[in-house]
């Protein structure tokens, strides 16, 4: 079908729903640059609050898969918004009835990063020393590494933006973080980055580092419009992954790699 909407057909600017947070914002950022570049519209930023984003509770407790997600989709599905920016690796593996995956960009360095004091690598922390992050596989996968290498570490739960989580560490009262590469790529903090993580040490979570663009399955000319921002390569791979989850039945709240 084709969008016959009284927007599409003036030519109004373009809605593109995103997270409040400082990353969100950036990775939508780059997104509207490039739909701009596309359709030869402008792109507007539509900040949208979800459920994990106001909620105290981490992760493992409030379930993990959506959280970030089920607002977004209500916005586009209500016409609120034209299109929506996630991080992939927050999709839930089914896809919604009226929405459509219409792209995946290529993807980012899918990586995770320790930023520690002292400019120091994960092998150099000090017995005890104290990893904040609130990935339940990030927790079991440190805490595996660690146990096999004679390491002696803490990993603690903590929740908050990239600023809050590095606070941490700033103010002595963490040694180290875990984060996403992708995400401090996207802000222009790799240099903050004291190691990076092979994925021997950490597996990544099903798509981390990709992007997912959504928009109503009867936007059928944004949706091709949106397609020509998909790299075939990002999508077979995180379609690849993500089918793990869905054989799994596991949530991004499950200590789950691929």
């Amino acid at each position: 079908m084709t969008d016959n909407s009284p927007r599409a057909q003036t030519g109004a600017p373009l809605r593109l729903g995103t997270r409040r947070s400082k990353l969100a914002m950036a990775q939508s950022g780059l997104v509207a640059d490039a739909v701009s570049e596309v359709t030869g519209r402008a792109v507007e930023l539509v900040e949208v609050t979800t459920y994990g984003d106001t909620s105290k509770e981490h992760l493992a407790q409030i379930g993990g898969t959506g959280v970030f997600v089920a607002a977004l989709r209500e916005a586009l599905l209500r016409g609120e918004v034209d299109f929506a920016v996630h991080s992939l690796k927050d999709l839930p593996t089914a896809q919604p009835e009226g929405l459509v995956l219409a792209a995946v960009p290529r993807r980012e360095d899918p990586r995770d990063v320790l930023v520690a004091r002292d400019g120091l690598t994960f092998e150099q922390l000090p017995s005890g020393a104290r990893i904040g992050t609130g990935s339940p596989r990030r927790m079991a996968q440190l805490n595996a590494y660690a146990r096999s290498h004679g390491l002696d570490i803490e990993t603690v739960p903590i929740r908050g933006n990239v600023d809050t989580r590095i606070g941490f560490v700033r103010s002595g009262e963490l040694d180290a973080v875990v984060l996403a590469a992708a995400g401090l790529s996207r802000l222009g903090r790799t240099g903050e980055v004291t190691d990076f993580l092979p994925v021997d040490t950490v597996l990544p979570a099903p798509g981390q580092g990709a992007l997912a663009i959504e928009c109503a399955a009867t936007s059928a000319d944004l949706a091709a419009a949106l397609a020509e921002l998909d790299d075939p390569h990002t999508r077979v791979a995180v379609t690849a992954e993500r089918s793990l989850l869905a054989a799994l039945e596991a949530g991004c709240s499950a200590p789950v790699g691929a």
